[in-house]
């Protein structure tokens, strides 16, 4: 399978829950990502009534999805350190906040052995408020096309299975 055909795979896997926004050839409006997806959910708790509100719980991930020829520790450096950036900028922590998740994939080519070893050792979290107000955790997945080859940070585990109907 071809690395365009293994992201529209993936990206038909996310558009049942997700808002999913794939960026136009040429463009370069999404930064180094060839696609985004968005997921929000709110929720509320009532006691016997609904004028006994409890709380309000909202959760959020943003996933972002990139393509490369070759994968080095450095360009996956900087598409981590681009993905959490990003998706930190879009968090609004609040009273209502649970948690807002970070995660990305990466489809690439060939990956250097280095980058390979890397993945599993990257670790980002954030908690807001002594998590109060919520919390963020980066996850992690890289596929290597030409080998079928997957690895993931510890966070990113349940990602395997958006890789694993490849």
């Amino acid at each position: 399978m071809e690395k365009n055909g293994v992201l529209e795979t993936v990206l038909h896997s996310f558009e049942r829950y997700y808002n999913v926004k794939a960026g136009e050839p040429g463009t370069d409006a999404s930064g180094p990502f060839a696609a985004e997806a968005e997921f929000h959910s709110h929720s509320e708790q009532y006691f016997l009534t609904r004028a006994a509100h409890i709380a309000d719980i909202d959760s959020h991930e943003y996933v972002f999805f990139a393509e490369e020829d070759n994968l080095t520790s450095d360009r996956l450096a900087e598409l981590e350190s681009e993905a959490w950036k990003e998706g930190l900028a879009r968090v609004h922590p609040g009273p209502g906040h649970r948690n807002s998740d970070v995660a990305l994939i990466i489809i690439a080519d060939n990956i250097e052995e280095t980058a390979f070893r890397q993945v599993s050792k990257i670790k980002r979290s954030k908690s807001y408020r002594f998590s109060l107000h919520g919390w963020s955790n980066f996850r992690l997945l890289t596929y290597e096309v030409s080998s079928g080859r997957v690895a993931c940070n510890r966070a990113g585990k349940s990602l395997k299975k958006v890789i694993s109907t490849l």
